[in-house]
């Protein structure tokens, strides 16, 4: 009785071992050339995929180098730009509002009329240089939105060539996954079968 348990144990042992070889075929069969040159799947954990292909473009070529260069550089100097003038304006803005409480404060009624003028004409003088910079602070701002919009549609037109690359080395073949399928129906047959 011994014999003939351990006998068929070993039996059962044999064939489900061939049945994982055939199942894991299919699987090796469907993951055949998944591999690439181009780092693309390292690049989803870190930094979205266009930006990394377009990282990866940048570290072999050095135009590509130079013209990331120019557009951050004139990123970073328009936000130093807009801050200086901010600076400007704000601390300006401050000094009148502070300089006409405190001529609105001085007793003698002749002398706080003459600063109140004094103070209101460098004022209104300064609000047209403010206006003007408002002008030309909209124009920074659009200049910047075109430079991005042009920038990001050139890196785009420069990775859509890397993801085909990317693609036709790794070709969705439906095989592997047709018989991936047939083997889940068999399973289920005999799942639905059994008593």
């Amino acid at each position: 009785m011994k014999k003939i348990l351990i006998a068929s144990t070993l039996f059962l042992f044999i064939i489900s071992c061939k049945q994982k070889d055939s199942e894991n075929k299919i699987v090796d069969i469907a993951a055949e050339n998944t591999e690439s040159s181009f780092p693309i799947k390292r690049m989803r954990n870190t930094q979205n995929i266009l930006d990394g292909i377009y990282s990866e473009l940048l570290k072999k070529d050095s135009k590509l180098q130079k013209l990331d260069k120019k557009v951050n550089a004139i990123n970073s100097d328009s936000k130093i730009m807009k801050e200086l003038y901010s600076d400007i304006i704000n601390n300006s803005t401050d000094y009148y509002n502070i300089a006409k409480s405190d001529a609105k404060s001085i007793t003698d009624s002749l002398l706080r009329k003459e600063i109140l003028v004094i103070v209101t004409n460098s004022s209104e003088k300064f609000n047209e240089k403010k206006v003007k910079f408002e002008e030309l602070t909209k124009q920074v701002n659009f200049n910047n939105h075109k430079i991005y919009s042009f920038y990001q549609a050139f890196k785009i037109k420069k990775t859509l060539p890397e993801i085909e690359k990317y693609q036709n080395a790794h070709p969705l073949k439906t095989d592997s996954l047709e018989n991936f399928i047939n083997k889940q129906n068999q399973l289920l047959s005999e799942l639905k079968n059994l008593k």
